[in-house]
């Protein structure tokens, strides 16, 4: 092993091992199929995704929420199973891979951009565990966001070492529990009549199928395009592969089936503002499972909390050449005081903000580095304007889908729009072994 290659691998100042921040994982360091899994099976398996199972199925009924919810999981498996094939190759996170298509310099752009929104995505979990704890016990709601947020910061630094453990935590508390709630549900028949539930409720939000496909994709739109920051950890493709499957469909369509069921059985309280959220009916059965439901809504939130947060720390420390834990404590900070200053009431509008401008650029990089393998054989430069526009173009349609005709998907519209405009302008552009390579500059920094 070379000097270069020992320092790569060494531990940090801190005593924890190397995030491989700046190079892909080298191949010695990567992790069992096992490891990588756990990490993406415990970030859908959350409250969050009981929420919105039981929204979609209190506006499309159970049968229509149903088929809504397949149909978004299968456009996950193929969108974050494809991107995680690339991470699995390579060993490189995002925004490692966003540069290869997007250039050194247009990576700061897409990359920031979504290394900024998974930031928004910690800030909101964060402040629903005070609010959800508020609601359900009367706990100080200030003061239990503090608690979270602190204590999300501090497992986030550990690593890529700590996601696997919480989500070893998280996903079989969820399963366990969620279990609880449908046997207590079913008491005096109380599910006997979720399959003929025709949804339509008053202030229901969700009223085609499209839009309900959307909710699902946009839940993961950020963190599935940032998929590599995960399972650049696997030992190959394959796995990386096998390790998203784990979460898209297995793990986020039962969490989200969960909530419909709760909402199908008419046990949920206010469900077109809380949707299938069963931490009620938990803490309505005593002392003992309220102590229980305490523990899991800091595991269970803290699991996508920490995996945001790590997401925004590796692409900003890439970007901006700094160290993963540092980031992981100044975008920790930032976010904990976004929460308290109550961003979670802008959820809906930032359910929009993902399902359209956020996966034409995992399409992108799928049209450039798997269909067409443009990227194997172009060199790096500093920016490169084909992603841009096809971004752009992407966006614009799938905003004119949301406005004009919402009752289709803007997020499948986003992608299909993405890829295809991204390859028929590469179809039309000089071979890479015609570009003209970049010029050593400044820029190479």
């Amino acid at each position: 092993m070379s000097t270069s290659e020992k320092a790569v691998e060494a531990p940090d100042h801190h005593g924890l091992e190397s995030e491989f921040e700046h190079e892909p994982v080298p191949v010695s360091r990567r992790r069992s199929l096992g490891s990588v899994s756990a990490v993406w099976f415990g970030f859908p398996m959350i409250i969050t995704n009981a929420v919105f199972g039981g929204t979609i199925v209190y506006g499309l009924g159970f049968w229509r929420g149903m088929a809504a919810i397949l149909v978004g999981n299968l456009v996950l498996l193929a969108y974050v199973g494809t991107l995680s094939y690339i991470a699995g190759r390579t060993g490189k996170n995002f925004a490692l891979t966003a540069a290869e298509t997007f250039g050194r310099r247009g990576a700061t752009i897409a990359a920031g951009f979504l290394s900024t929104v998974v930031i928004g995505w910690f800030a909101f979990q964060t402040g629903l565990t005070g609010s959800t704890l508020h609601a359900s016990l009367g706990w100080n709601q200030t003061w239990m966001i503090l608690l979270a947020g602190v204590l999300y910061i501090a497992i986030t630094f550990v690593g890529i070492r700590a996601l696997t453990i919480i989500g070893l935590i998280a996903a079989p508390l969820f399963v366990v529990l969620a279990v609880v709630a449908l046997v207590l549900a079913a008491r005096n028949g109380g599910l006997s009549g979720i399959t003929s539930y025709s949804g339509g409720g008053p202030n229901a939000t969700v009223f085609s199928i499209g839009a309900a496909v959307t909710i699902v994709i946009a839940g993961f739109a950020d963190s599935g395009t940032m998929t590599a920051d995960f399972t650049r950890w696997s030992r190959n493709g394959r796995e990386a592969v096998i390790a998203s499957f784990t979460a898209f469909p297995v793990a986020n369509l039962i969490s989200l089936l969960v909530g419909g069921i709760v909402v199908a059985a008419a046990k949920a309280v206010d469900p077109a503002t809380n949707g299938g959220d069963f931490l009620p009916i938990l803490t309505s059965h005593g002392p003992v499972l309220s102590a229980i439901a305490v523990v899991f809504v800091f595991a269970n939130l803290g699991s996508v909390c920490t995996h945001c947060l790590y997401n925004g720390a590796v692409g900003w420390s890439q970007l901006t050449g700094g160290k993963m834990r540092v980031l992981t404590v100044v975008l920790g900070l930032l976010g904990l005081v976004a929460a308290l200053a109550g961003v979670w009431s802008y959820f809906s509008e930032w359910l929009n903000l993902l399902g359209i401008f956020v996966p034409p650029i995992g399409a992108i990089l799928i049209v450039d580095q798997v269909l067409r393998r443009r990227a194997e054989a172009r060199p790096v430069r500093p920016w490169r304007a084909a992603p841009f526009v096809a971004w752009a173009i992407a966006s614009i349609g799938a905003y004119a889908v949301h406005v004009m005709v919402p009752q289709l998907s803007e997020a499948i519209v986003g992608i299909a729009l993405g890829g295809v405009v991204y390859a028929v302008i590469d179809a039309f552009s000089p071979s890479p072994a015609r570009e003209p390579a970049s010029v050593p500059s400044a820029d190479a920094a």
